[in-house]
């Protein structure tokens, strides 16, 4: 599994609020997972054709999104990151990433090849095999950035505040990419 932006994200999220806002940030990115997984191996017309239709705008607004969150981190300074602990802040960071995750039609697009090749058709109409498939794809993506958050938190301890400024830079500029690349293809296919 690659590292995209959800990736950077529970990167970001653990090394500046902790293992449990990143693990918030993972559960919400493959719940998003989820979604696709299951609009994908149905292959839902009505949802499948809005994506596949607006896939240009929906880039366009997801690169904005990032775009604006890497700019946003890459300028942050290390006191504005300490937030309190509250239940809201809990909701806002699964509701923001599971809205950035949403905003990647790459994903359906993803899905939708991988199922045509196990031949979806048969497991979708097979009773046993389609939870199995769903659940599959949510505990691997959730397993993904539990790995991922893990090993953040581990090497958390070297970090210090000098070397948190410079994930924060590289955090950014990793999101401004992921967005700039997102912008670039949204508006080339309009």
């Amino acid at each position: 599994m690659p590292v995209g932006p959800i990736g950077v994200l529970c990167v970001r999220r653990t090394l500046t609020y902790g293992n449990y806002q990143g693990i918030i940030a993972g559960f919400s990115g493959a719940s998003a997972d989820v979604i696709y997984a299951f609009v994908a191996a149905f292959g839902i017309t009505l949802i499948s054709d809005f994506v596949t239709g607006f896939q240009s705008w929906i880039r366009l607004a997801g690169g904005v999104l990032l775009l604006v969150m890497g700019l946003y981190i890459f300028r942050s300074r290390l006191s504005a990151q300490i937030a309190p602990k509250r239940t809201i802040e809990h909701t806002k960071n699964f509701i923001s990433t599971f809205f950035l995750a949403l905003t990647n039609p790459m994903t359906l697009v993803a899905y939708a090849a991988v199922f045509s090749g196990l031949r979806s058709g048969q497991i979708v109409n097979n009773r046993f095999f389609l939870p199995m498939l769903i659940t599959g794809v949510f505990f691997g993506s959730l397993s993904w950035f539990s790995l991922l958050t893990s090993l953040t938190y581990v090497f958390k301890k070297n970090i210090t505040s000098r070397r948190l400024t410079v994930v924060n830079r590289i955090a950014g500029c990793l999101l401004m990419l992921f967005g700039f690349i997102a912008v670039w293809f949204g508006a080339n296919n309009l």
